[in-house]
């Protein structure tokens, strides 16, 4: 199984809560984490975009990164680790982020991906102007569909004529191309998600939900496996995980408590309303699972709560969720979790087994 991690690009990661270890993002702790990250043999890193966050007491991702930017200069600092740079898709066009990622390439050839962002949050882009009103939320994919035509005719061909509803192009150049295929990331969880993941990914995320619960993921990556069989592609499941570990159980299920204990409630309810704009939303959309009674939690994504050995079994169960291909991780700390797996966990892992581990 793949192990990746999603980088802390906005502030306190991914715990909404005003008691979880409260941080600002930035390029120096992004680096130590990616570094640390290769270090023990970790696969990829990923950034998201963020372009408002959630407010509250924990003011949660009101503070963000760009994607690009930090990646860029994160390659120049990384040798072996694939790196993936997010694209919210309503702000650039295709032909530019084309452009940056032959760019990362050449930072670091053969290493750079792009993950699809396709809006669901109207509040990021109406603030800027950018919000193209309601038809957007169920035309996104045809517009990310476009969005990745465009991008790999001029990583593939270095020139575009394509023609669509959204995008145009006229003799539209790209010199240099790539040195090596640029993977594209999807994180569709509805239908017509899983089938623009299909038709234009090579890894799609794919939700589970609960603490502790690694199988729950099995029926979004058996609709993923499905939708690939139709097309004949190789799309690989990636699934999201929150690792919080410590010496004993009974340590780290007492973490988890405090976090919870914190749980920024204003923040989860600009969440939900931001959720809710989408009034036709697919039932296994991400906006729908965001406004579930089990996801009014610190973390919305599959939780993993427990001592090195039983984190690491429980990552060894979701590695035999057939149609899994990797798990990225996320931290409650993320210096100290890269170190806990690094050092504890992934040693005890059989599905990492062929990682020779740094000392």
């Amino acid at each position: 199984m793949d192990i990746g991690v999603f980088l802390p690009i906005g502030n306190n990661g991914w715990l909404i809560s005003t008691t979880s270890p409260q941080y600002k993002p930035s390029f120096d702790l992004n680096k130590e984490v990616t570094l640390r990250a290769e270090r023990y043999g970790f696969d990829f890193a990923l950034s998201m975009i963020k372009l408002r966050g959630f407010g509250g007491p924990s003011e949660y991702w009101d503070y963000n990164l760009e994607s690009f930017t930090l990646m860029a200069g994160i390659a120049a600092v990384t040798t072996k680790i694939r790196l993936f740079a997010s694209v919210a898709v309503l702000t650039m066009p295709p032909a530019i982020v084309a452009r940056m990622a032959v760019t990362i390439d050449s930072i670091a050839p053969g290493r750079f991906g792009v993950n699809i962002v396709s809006g669901w949050q109207e509040a990021e882009y109406s603030q800027m102007g950018l919000w193209p009103g309601a038809a957007h939320f169920a035309q996104r994919y045809e517009y990310c569909s476009e969005y990745v035509a465009v991008m790999k005719e001029l990583w593939t061909t270095g020139r575009s004529d394509f023609q669509g509803q959204f995008f145009r192009m006229d003799d539209c150049r790209l010199l240099p191309m790539p040195s090596a295929h640029v993977p594209i990331i999807c994180a569709g969880q509805s239908a017509r998600g899983m089938r623009f993941a299909a038709e234009y990914g090579d890894y799609n995320f794919v939700s589970g939900s609960g603490m502790n619960a690694p199988e729950r993921a099995a029926p979004g990556i058996e609709t993923l496996v499905a939708e690939a069989n139709r097309t004949g592609r190789d799309v690989r499941a990636l699934v999201l995980v929150m690792v919080i570990a410590d010496e004993t159980d009974a340590a780290a299920q007492a973490k988890w408590e405090h976090y919870k204990r914190g749980t920024d409630h204003a923040a989860l309810a600009w969440r939900s309303g931001q959720a809710r704009a989408d009034v036709n939303a697919d039932p296994n959309a991400t906006v729908v699972r965001m406004l579930q009674p089990e996801n009014q939690l610190p973390t919305h994504m599959p939780t993993l709560v427990g001592s090195y050995a039983t984190v690491a079994r429980l990552l060894d169960r979701l590695a035999a969720v057939p149609g899994v291909a990797g798990a990225m991780l996320t931290f409650d700390d993320f210096l100290i979790g890269l170190e806990q797996f690094g050092t504890r966990i992934q040693p005890l892992m059989q599905s990492r087994s062929q990682i020779k581990h740094a000392a």
